[in-house]
């Protein structure tokens, strides 16, 4: 895979729930930290994701927003 995005991190797929268009992926990464993204479910079937499989969540992006309380 070739991706101009630079991070990308690597897992296991744990969790997986589709809705009416709408699917939450949950990725499993290192220290068993979880990543959540929602695609289509046609993403979801074109890249044949199922619970077990390898995947890595890529996330590009200009801004990163941090909140607290």
């Amino acid at each position: 895979m070739k991706i101009s995005a630079r991070n990308v991190l690597p897992g296991k797929v744990i969790a997986l729930t589709k809705g009416a268009t709408t699917a939450h992926v949950k990725i499993e990464i290192a220290a068993g930290a979880v990543v959540t993204a929602s695609i289509t479910n046609e993403a979801v079937d074109a890249l044949g994701l199922a619970v077990g499989k390898k995947a890595s969540a890529v996330i590009k992006a200009s801004d990163v927003m941090v909140a607290i309380d």
